[in-house]
């Protein structure tokens, strides 16, 4: 269409359909196909029309029901408990750009406030913002940032804290703040939340408004923090529906979907509750098990170290030496590998002719007999790493490649590995604690 608005422009199209004709209103966004129109709903769903059936449109002011609002001086109960709600971006921290019709990393923590009034009747909310970041750029020196932050947050009386965070990295995130807190066999003062969202908060199917109001109900009223699977927990929705969050432990849960709202498990564990939101009334369900000691409370984190570099490497056909020995070079502090099966790199050659796997069996003979640090992981994700049922696994521990009998996932695991190498670099030490159970990442199973 010719003299079509451009896009970002708020219209209302009158346009043919079989049953009659139709009134819609919504953000133009670029055309989804050849001699279509397409236009985001304020649903925040997009839809489109043939440029034939399009009888009429009207440019109209910008809408206050699009329109972001955003009021600062939120009036508030003192007598609720203080909640820190820590802002570093991701999509529930986001907004579509009616530009382009793409999401980006926006929206400003205050935004939620205005957005979610509910979480006002739970608690006092008092907001930090560390960025606008999407999830997967953030760096261990951001991991610290978090931790300042929640240290800032109990030191100024908050009972709990919320930090909202992209998905696709908040099970790294939560597992950091439970070793910095907890790794030491400590607790943290209070409770640490983390959650996000699958949709952005302008969307109608949006996730988020339930994912805080949950997040700030454990953070406000959930049990006291142990130190132990507890020091930090992950919040969201537990079905595709509304109405039900998880709670999982932060030291060892992990994102399995890439869209769904249901998209975060725990591994190798059960969740501690479940919270349901019907209308006003908000529940904890705790899970059956027996309720946790609790550590000594600590008034700091133990920071990481961001120097340390941890190079990362996924076993399989395309593993080749050169690889690691690139690492070894650039001195990497450490190796990590997602081993296949229980636990298992390509480091045999039963046929001869497979030569590049003998020479990763040599270069990692030669790192580990030298004081390297090698670990593996499950690839799989659930279960052990067993080292133990096959000769392969058995010819690795001989190597020195650490990670026999562990439980703790992958994601946790390469935070473990980085939080013991910023507390001591020596190989012994590092032996020493992998396996052991630092902050429930890695529960006492039978390997069978």
């Amino acid at each position: 269409m010719s003299d079509w608005p451009e896009l970002g422009t708020l219209v209302q199209l009158i346009v043919k359909t079989w049953s009659g004709d139709g009134v819609y209103k919504g953000i133009v966004l670029p055309n989804s196909g050849p001699n279509l129109v397409t236009i985001k709903l304020q649903n925040g769903y997009n839809i489109s029309f043939p440029e034939s059936y399009v009888k009429s449109f009207e440019i109209l002011p910008e809408s206050p029901e699009i329109a972001v609002v955003s009021d600062n001086d939120h009036i508030q109960d003192k007598k609720l408990p203080l909640i820190y709600l820590i802002h570093t971006g991701g999509t529930i921290a986001s907004k579509v750009d009616y530009r382009t019709g793409a999401v980006s990393a926006t929206f400003e923590p205050n935004d939620l406030l205005d957005s979610i009034p509910e979480i006002k009747e739970i608690a006092q909310i008092k907001v930090l913002k560390l960025g606008n970041m999407w999830s997967d750029d953030l760096r261990p020196r951001h991991w610290n940032k978090m931790l300042k932050a929640t240290e800032k947050a109990f030191s100024d009386g908050a009972k709990g804290v919320v930090i909202t965070h992209g998905t696709d990295t908040l099970h790294l995130s939560a597992a950091a703040m439970a070793y910095g807190w907890s790794g030491n066999g400590q607790r943290p003062p209070g409770r640490i939340v983390l959650t996000g969202s699958q949709r952005s908060p302008d969307r109608g199917s949006s996730d988020a408004a339930e994912n805080i109001i949950a997040s700030v109900m454990w953070a406000a009223n959930g049990p006291q923090t142990s130190g132990y699977r507890d020091t930090s927990v992950v919040i969201l929705h537990a079905k595709s529906s509304d109405g039900n969050c998880v709670v999982l432990p932060g030291c060892a849960s992990r994102k399995f979907h890439s869209s769904r709202r249901n998209a975060f498990q725990s591994i190798n564990q059960d969740p501690l509750a479940y919270i349901t939101i019907n209308k006003k009334e908000i529940t904890i369900k705790m899970s059956d098990f027996e309720p946790f000691e609790a550590r000594f409370e600590s008034s700091k984190p133990n920071l990481f170290d961001e120097k340390i570099k941890i190079a990362e490497f996924i076993a399989g056909p395309h593993l080749q030496a050169s690889l690691v020995q690139s690492a070894i070079k650039l001195d990497f502090n450490a190796l990590l590998f997602h081993g296949t099966g229980l636990g298992h790199l390509p480091i045999s050659d039963p046929e001869d002719d497979s030569i590049e796997n003998i020479k990763l069996r040599t270069i990692l003979e030669d790192y580990c007999n030298q004081g390297g640090i090698a670990v593996v992981v499950a690839q799989t994700v659930h279960g052990p790493v067993n080292m133990d049922v096959y000769s392969k696994g058995r010819q690795q521990q001989e190597i020195g490649i650490l990670g026999h009998k562990s439980f703790c996932p992958p994601g946790s695991a390469l935070v473990k590995l980085h939080y013991l190498l910023s507390t001591n670099k020596e190989i012994e030490s590092v032996k020493d604690k992998w396996t052991l159970d630092l902050v429930g990442e890695n529960p006492s199973f039978s390997l069978d």
